[in-house]
């Protein structure tokens, strides 16, 4: 259970999107995570790098750690490691993390908060778990993405952000069954409070049993849905999903004039989420122009 959680009835609601007349987007490709040892030995599951990069620009990682109960001893982190040219995004979801870099940044993140690392012209971090949890044990759930920096932004000074839980921006499903919670970009008007240097969409959903969840997404931004915990489907075609799966979103078809043509309609997945989107560097912005990620179909009883 993550520890950021609300009524949905008591949170303002996304908008209702029409079956007819919306242009839903469909599941492109379907990609389990792979597991690797990262730093002194901690287990993540890396579902990108590995897709075709125009489909997750500007992203260029994604690590899944947990969720796990460590017993006493068992917690690891990271040694001091430089990063340049991107930034990384700490969200801890349960349990917490400890970070410190060469800027002076960091501090403990912890129970929905999120650490947000802008290596940009160069910097060395190290990532801990707290002595308790090293000492004591205890649950651990979190992600870290690499979010890549466009060329004029890669020479700027490092930065660091510390979103704690209480800054996220808590909305509910059109009807009022799921909690979506915005840490960066804009949703339907309502603006998450991370700071980036690229327009991205970064979203944690939980999907009540049996419910679906559509999400009005600009047109231009690219669209991945990765499943924390739980199973479901996606897409129009209700493609099946499971926990450890990402699933990339096509693109809108370009008709003979260009202009974008209707696919069919499409459905949703999974249960614990996480929403990436960004603008695709191949089309044009229209800003004005919403193509819905209907993004999770829950299978729980």
């Amino acid at each position: 259970m993550p520890a950021v959680m609300a009524d949905p009835l008591t949170l303002p609601r996304l908008p209702l999107l029409p079956q007819e007349g919306t242009d839903w987007r469909r599941v492109a490709k379907v990609v389990t995570a792979q597991r690797h040892l990262e730093g002194e030995g901690f287990q993540v599951r890396r579902p990108f790098p590995g897709i075709d990069l125009s489909l997750a620009d500007p992203f260029l990682l994604l690590d899944h750690m947990g969720a796990v109960e460590y017993a006493p001893g068992e917690a690891k982190g990271t040694p001091w490691h430089p990063h340049r040219g991107f930034e990384t995004v700490t969200y801890i979801i349960d349990g917490a993390f400890q970070h410190q870099d060469t800027t002076g940044g960091g501090g403990l993140i912890a129970d929905g908060g999120t650490q947000w690392m802008t290596a940009a012209s160069g910097i060395q971090h190290i990532e801990q778990p707290p002595p308790e949890l090293v000492a004591k044990g205890g649950l651990f759930h979190g992600v870290q993405l690499w979010v890549n920096l466009p060329r004029a932004q890669k020479w700027v000074p490092p930065r660091y952000q510390d979103i704690e839980a209480r800054d996220v921006r808590l909305l509910a499903a059109d009807d009022g069954s799921s909690l979506v919670r915005v840490i960066a970009g804009s949703l339907a008007g309502h603006d998450g409070p991370g700071v980036t240097y690229t327009p991205i969409n970064y979203l944690h959903a939980t999907v009540a049993p049996g419910a679906r969840l559509a999400l009005p997404w600009p047109r231009d931004f690219n669209a991945m849905v990765y499943v924390l915990s739980g199973r479901g489907t996606a897409g129009v075609e209700e493609v099946a999903l499971d926990e450890g799966q990402l699933a990339v979103f096509a693109l809108a078809p370009q008709g003979r004039d260009g202009r974008p043509r209707r696919p069919r309609r499409r459905r949703p997945a999974g249960r614990e989420r996480r929403g990436l989107g960004d603008p695709d560097p191949r089309r044009p912005a229209d800003p004005g122009a919403d193509r819905p990620v209907r993004a999770l179909r829950d299978e729980h009883p």
